[in-house]
């Protein structure tokens, strides 16, 4: 498949330095606390998309407390309508390209690489970490995980 359409070209807009890891295997030896995951949240005020290590697991309670919100999991056909051009359960960390209000769990921000999945589950983009969060200037940032 590739990167998904709306992510190339929201990295190419904002003139992001990025490559695409083709054909993502074992192999390739990328560690999971480098790979940034999404998970999309809903709620009467709208969608939230944490964003954390793919070794890490969201404390959805916390950030509840945190938001002061009733944030649960999105329904799987929210998920396919807002990604629209990506695979099914392969969400892009980049919450801005989709309009999606963004948290970035602190344990990221401590990486000077990041590995994420650009809308399948085969190729992935790796960037320096400092361009993946410039590329959310208004996103927020707290402890996510458990």
């Amino acid at each position: 498949m590739s990167i998904a359409s709306r992510v190339k070209w929201f990295l190419e807009v904002n003139r992001a330095k990025y490559e695409v890891i083709v054909q993502r295997s074992p192999e390739a030896g990328i560690p999971s606390d480098k790979m940034a995951k999404a998970v999309l949240l809903e709620d009467e005020r709208g969608y939230v998309m944490p964003v954390l290590s793919a070794s890490s697991r969201l404390d959805i309670d916390k950030l509840n407390r945190k938001l002061q919100r009733e944030l649960q999991p999105a329904s799987e056909n929210d998920v396919t309508k807002l990604f629209f051009d990506c695979e099914s359960g392969a969400i892009p960390p980049v919450g801005s390209a989709y309009g999606v209000p963004t948290i970035i769990d602190d344990h990221l921000l401590e990486l000077g690489d990041i590995y994420f999945e650009g809308g399948d589950r085969v190729d992935l983009v790796h960037m320096d970490g400092e361009e993946f969060f410039s590329l959310s200037p208004d996103a927020s940032h707290a402890d996510l995980v458990m």
